[in-house]
């Protein structure tokens, strides 16, 4: 009987807990939005405005120079603030880019847009997954932060959809005159149910308490853990908060050294694997082997289809095999799969299925782990007192990556060739496996408090060797 309750008591904190994280994790939905709408309007936009390749880069990544603002923004800002209220800020700046991205009559003012809009993107994927990981049970960490990361390509996945959609409501002329406003206003809407739905989620409880205000904490913690672990979880938190300085200095100490490194080392190594590449600009890859424009668009949205079923995977083994698995046998596969495909560009050999065949494997197999294994360890393995800000040097990091990647995908194919290009990400893939065996440490089933224990312990054992990180 008492067990009966136990597990009934356990559903209503779940439900609870998932509902609120999937708000949150809508920020992951404009995320997936902001960043594919650009691959069905570009092609429309170079010819309007008349872009070079140059021109082209910077339509892209133009966002991803807000992104870096408004990562490096977040930790500061919820800090002193609260998660809820910047992220209730983030969802009004998406808003106002998504309409000034729909009215310019310049690339200039296009641009600008777009920035306000990285900005709110920025903070979102610093602060979502952070909020969520605040939030969570430790048993269930991995897959409610890892819901960030499949609100991101729900957003890509239904940005191709709605992309295939407007640039087939007309013709040519009038896809360069009109149909990339229309891609890129539609993101107005879920801005708004954002911003609507984020005034029904509580604060951070975590936040709360390094506010001094565990008794608005401590009816959160009840409704996601009960009474027992609830006010175990209020006593553990406060003295996490009496261990730790606060200071970004503590990150360089002995102990969180190696975390820092994990955390901005996964950050850079995501991006650097080219997966961004191949999905702003699916649509030119596709054409790049002599698919048409309508075939390219059909060929990027079963990019989208493989990155969303794959996510969903994720999310059932993340839990289940843990973070360090998963990020090695991803890795190895999308490595793989970039060799084939540069094979692929430098034999000729593109007419045929095999570069859609394994960029869709390469996508799958960055979906089950760079995807969303790094937000959550990201997310996860920094001290309370300082998470904020070192998560948001992390995500600033990941953005900055993000930026080189995406600017210099078009020159670089255009110079270096689809086969080299291929190749440099697939060294970068290769090189994840080995940091990831080597550093990255294992932190599923803990809680946020007993990893940042773990970190402790190391520092005060500086002789412990960075290959024992498995203990973890």
């Amino acid at each position: 009987m008492e067990m009966t309750m136990n597990n009934k008591r356990e559903q209503v904190s779940m439900k609870f807990v998932t509902l609120v994280s999937m708000v949150s994790a809508l920020g992951g939905l404009l995320f997936g939005f902001d960043t594919a709408v650009v691959s069905g309007a570009i092609g429309f936009m170079e010819q309007r405005f008349d872009l070079n390749k140059i021109e082209v880069g910077w339509a892209v990544s133009s966002l991803i120079i807000g992104c870096i603002i408004g990562a490096a923004m977040s930790g500061l800002l919820s800090d002193k603030f609260g998660r809820k209220r910047v992220l209730i800020t983030a969802a009004i700046l998406f808003i106002i880019s998504s309409i000034g991205s729909a009215i310019p009559e310049t690339f200039s003012g296009f641009i600008i847009a777009r920035i306000i809009g990285g900005i709110g993107i920025g903070i979102t994927s610093t602060l979502c997954p952070l909020y969520n990981a605040e939030i969570a049970p430790a048993k269930y960490r991995g897959r409610l932060v890892a819901l960030n990361q499949l609100a991101i390509v729900t957003g890509i996945f239904l940005t191709y959809f709605v992309n295939l959609w407007i640039s087939g409501s007309g013709d040519e002329a009038w896809g360069i005159a009109s149909a990339w406003r229309y891609m890129f206003g539609v993101g107005a809407i879920p801005g708004v149910l954002f911003l609507a739905l984020l005034f029904f989620v509580p604060e951070s409880p975590r936040w709360l308490i390094k506010q001094g205000r565990p008794a608005d904490a401590l009816p959160i913690l009840l409704r996601i853990h009960g009474e027992e672990l609830a006010k175990k979880e209020v006593v553990d938190i406060k003295q996490s908060f009496e261990q730790e300085s606060g200071s970004i200095r503590q990150l360089f100490s002995p102990g969180l050294r190696i975390a820092l490194i994990v955390g901005v080392g996964l950050a850079v190594l995501q991006q650097i694997t080219g997966i961004n590449a191949v999905m702003y600009y699916a649509p030119e890859i596709f054409k790049a082997t002599g698919a048409g424009t309508n075939a390219s668009l059909v060929q990027t949205i079963l990019v989208g289809f493989i990155n969303f079923l794959f996510t969903i995977v994720a999310l059932w083994l993340i839990d289940k095999v843990g973070r360090k698995a998963l990020l090695l046998v991803g890795s190895a596969s999308m490595a793989i799969c970039l060799l084939v495909i540069g094979v692929a560009f430098q034999t000729g050999n593109t007419a045929g299925p095999l570069v859609l065949i394994f960029i869709l494997i390469y996508v799958a197999s960055f979906a089950i782990s760079l995807g969303p294994v790094v937000w959550v360890i990201m997310s996860e393995i920094f001290p309370n007192r300082i998470r904020g800000k070192a998560t948001a040097i992390a995500a600033m990091t990941l953005w900055a990556a993000d930026y080189v990647v995406s600017q210099s995908f078009p020159p670089l194919l255009s110079s270096a060739g689809p086969a080299t290009t291929f190749w440099l990400y697939g060294s970068m893939a290769l090189l994840t496996f080995f940091f990831t065996w080597r550093i990255v440490p294992e932190t599923k089933g803990k809680s946020l408090e007993e990893i940042e224990s773990l970190w402790s312990s190391k520092e005060e054992n500086t002789t412990s060797a960075v290959p024992k990180l498995d203990a973890l």
